[in-house]
């Protein structure tokens, strides 16, 4: 059975979360200000970078990078500028 793992930052005013439920295979929903924006289903590999759009003005892409094991899964949020990369802190539900 599969466990839910959570993660949220705040980036350029605008709400990014992340939950990755693992189990045999992992899936990444990836919500901002609260919209379902990405959903992936990812299997052996275990990783994923997905861009998003954040509706700024002009809008920006960023990308949420996803390890989703062995172990507990972790999350950055990487700047459409290519920036440094910020983790994303996990959050209990």
């Amino acid at each position: 059975m599969g466990r839910r793992h959570h993660f949220h930052i705040d980036h350029l005013g605008h709400s990014v979360s992340v939950t990755v439920e693992t189990g045999h295979s992992a899936v990444v929903d990836v919500l901002v200000d609260g919209k379902e924006t990405a959903r992936v289903e990812i299997g052996h590999e275990r990783q994923v970078a997905l861009p998003v759009g954040l509706p700024t003005e002009p809008p920006t892409t960023v990308t949420v990078r996803v390890a989703a094991g062995p172990g507990v899964p972790r999350c950055l949020l990487i700047p459409g500028d290519e920036g440094d990369p910020l983790v994303m802190a996990p959050r209990a539900y």
